[in-house]
C-alpha cells in the first residue's frame, strides 16, 4: 500500500483540533462516565467489562490487520515501523484482553463506547498506516539516543498505568461499585496515578517515533485525561475529609 499523506495529515490535525475542542469542553464538565455517569440511566449502558473490550479492540486488530497484509517482500524494509507499531499494539491488547477482564467499574453509556470505539479505530489505522507506509528509518535508528530515551519512557509509563490500575481494580470486591482512597504506588503522589502514566507511555512513544501523527495521538491523550485526572482529584477531596492533601491531581509535586 502507498503512504497516504493527505489522509496521515488529515487524521493528524483532527487528532489535534479535536484534542484542543476536548479539553476546552472538559474545563467545564465531564465526560458522563464512571463515577461521573448518571445513576437513572441504565437501559442504554453495558457492562464495564463488555464495554472496555469494544471500544479498545480495533486499536489492536486494524493495526494487527495491516501487519498481516503487508505485501510479500516489504516487511524486512520496514522493520523499525512494525516493530514501532508493535509497541502501540502492546498497549491496547493490554487493555483490549486484560484489563478488560480485571475492571470492576460502573457500566458505561453506549454512546461512550461507540464514540471511543471510533476512535479507537481511526487512530489505529492512523499509527499503523503511518508506520508502516509512511515513516522513513535510516540505517542507524536502532542506535539513536531518541529512540533509547522513547521506548524507556513508554516502558516506564506502561507499567505506572498498569500498576495504578491494579491498585484501583483492588480497592473493590466483585460486585461493588464504591470508590474508596487509593494507596501507593504513584498515588502517594497524584490521584490520577494510572492517567500519569498513560501520558507519560504515549509521550514516550511520541518521542521514539518522532512524527506528527504519534505526536497528535500524545497530544489528544493529554487534553482528554489530563482534566479527567483533575475531576478525579477535585472528587477525592469532596467525598473524603482525610484525603492526602499533599497529593497533587496529575503531575507529581507540581500540578
Amino acid at each position: 500500500m502507498e503512504c497516504q499523506d493527505a489522509v496521515v495529515s488529515f487524521l493528524s490535525w483532527t487528532l489535534i483540533i479535536g484534542g484542543a475542542a476536548y479539553l476546552l469542553r472538559q474545563s467545564y464538565t465531564c465526560t458522563p462516565y464512571g463515577r461521573y455517569a448518571p445513576t437513572t440511566v441504565r437501559c442504554c449502558c453495558c457492562s464495564a467489562r463488555l464495554g472496555w473490550f469494544l471500544q479498545e479492540v480495533p486499536a489492536f486488530l486494524l493495526p494487527l490487520l495491516l501487519l498481516l497484509t503487508e505485501e510479500p517482500g516489504t516487511t524486512g524494509d520496514r522493520t523499525g515501523g512494525a516493530l514501532l507499531l508493535c509497541t502501540f499494539m502492546l498497549h491496547y491488547f493490554h487493555r483490549s484482553f486484560i484489563y478488560a477482564l480485571l475492571t470492576r467499574g460502573r457500566p458505561i453509556p453506549l454512546n461512550i463506547v461507540l464514540f471511543a470505539a471510533i476512535f479507537c479505530s481511526l487512530n489505529g489505522f492512523l499509527q499503523g498506516h503511518h508506520l508502516l507506509h509512511c515513516a522513513q528509518f535510516e540505517d542507524s535508528w536502532l542506535t539513536e539516543a531518541r529512540l533509547a530515551a522513547g521506548l524507556l519512557l513508554f516502558v516506564v509509563g506502561m507499567i505506572i498505568n498498569i500498576h495504578s490500575d491494579h491498585i484501583l481494580c483492588g480497592l473493590r470486591r466483585p460486585g461493588e461499585t464504591v470508590y474508596r482512597i487509593p494507596h501507593g504506588g504513584m498515588f502517594e503522589f497524584v490521584s490520577g496515578a494510572n492517567f500519569f502514566g498513560e501520558i507519560v507511555e504515549w509521550c514516550g512513544y511520541a518521542v521514539a517515533t518522532w512524527s506528527l501523527p504519534t505526536f497528535a495521538f500524545a497530544f489528544f491523550t493529554v487534553s482528554s485525561i489530563g482534566p479527567r485526572a483533575y475531576h478525579h482529584h477535585r472528587d477525592y477531596q469532596q467525598k473524603f475529609e482525610d484525603y492526602p492533601r499533599s497529593r497533587k491531581a496529575l503531575i507529581p509535586f507540581i500540578l
